[in-house]
């Protein structure tokens, strides 16, 4: 069954799935899941509450087994221990003890991680300066404020090198500087090879770092590829004197054209066309003065899959 689902994955995709669904009693968590995430890219799995990322999320870490479907991670069948250790997993909801310090923390999980004692003192310093906690590595975990555990959580995920790091909610908790540092990590990550698989509410920090992204509701995926495609142009707004109502009507195949003074707004045009319809207000004696491309944000095209949906 791997060997035939290899086949059919291509370019040895970090994360590939294929009717991947889990049912807990007479409620289905998660219908169909059938998603490629290639290698190195930075990877958004969106939704609203209840949608099933966190069932998700659980099948690919092998924590939960799936009612059907079936799925690679890293090239190996959901749930292999090999493949589990080149995963880095920082989950929504976690508590370390209150007595251990941050070292303590990660030397646990180092160990977990059979690293060697002279690696894991090595990468126990690294990931708490990259995480902002050098400082702190021999305080107790009690002392910190919340958003110094979510960085002790995002240091343990980044223990091992891993070739696949899944963040639930990283930057829950953290103020502006936090997050920023956040994306700053998960852009090093990309740098050096790591696919960063993102699930988070945060709109506006997913459009900073995705390269791809998949819409969840119920259970079911609604939308996935690329943020380029799926944030395609909507619309353009036109600078431009001379334009007339007769000038409007022999343009209105290029969309819904809107005159308010000398600014045109052209909703529903293709980024493609733009240049054409300029080409068509010049000939027909307009002065065009500015073009600027409407784009719909992320969070607008979360709402309108979901309220489609």
């Amino acid at each position: 069954m791997a060997e035939e689902l290899r086949d059919r994955a291509t370019e040895d995709p970090a994360i590939h799935t294929e009717g991947l669904s889990k049912r807990y009693g007479h409620k289905e968590a998660l219908s169909d899941l059938t998603m490629t995430v290639p290698r190195g890219e930075v990877f958004g799995f969106l939704g609203p509450n209840g949608a099933g990322k966190t069932t998700a999320v659980k099948l690919l870490l092998g924590l939960a087994r799936p009612t059907s479907g079936e799925g690679l991670v890293l090239g190996e069948p959901l749930g292999d221990v090999a493949a589990r250790r080149r995963i880095g997993y920082l989950p929504e909801l976690f508590r370390y003890q209150d007595w251990l310090s941050a070292e303590e923390v990660l030397a646990a999980h180092g160990a977990l991680l059979h690293l060697p004692r002279a690696e894991q003192r090595a990468q126990t310093a690294a990931a708490l300066e990259t995480v902002g906690l050098a400082d702190r590595a021999r305080d107790r975990v009690g002392t910190f404020s919340k958003g110094m555990q979510q960085r002790l959580g995002l240091a343990v995920a980044l223990l091992g090198a891993p070739e696949i790091v899944i963040l639930d909610e990283p930057t829950s908790a953290l103020d502006p500087v936090g997050r920023h540092d956040v994306r700053m990590i998960i852009r090093t990550l990309q740098a050096r090879g790591a696919t960063v698989f993102l699930n988070s509410h945060l709109l506006s920090e997913v459009e900073q770092v995705c390269t791809r992204v998949a819409v969840l509701d119920h259970g079911c995926v609604i939308a996935q590829g690329s943020l380029q495609d799926l944030l395609a142009a909507t619309g353009a707004r036109i600078e431009a004197a001379g334009v007339t109502s007769d000038l409007l009507a022999d343009l209105c195949h290029f969309g819904d054209l809107r005159l308010r003074g000398e600014e045109l707004e052209v909703e529903g045009i293709r980024r493609a066309d733009v240049p054409e319809l300029v080409a068509a207000l010049c000939a027909a004696g307009a002065r065009v003065y500015s073009v600027e491309i409407r784009r719909a944000t992320l969070e607008e095209r979360f709402l309108d899959l979901l309220g489609g949906h």
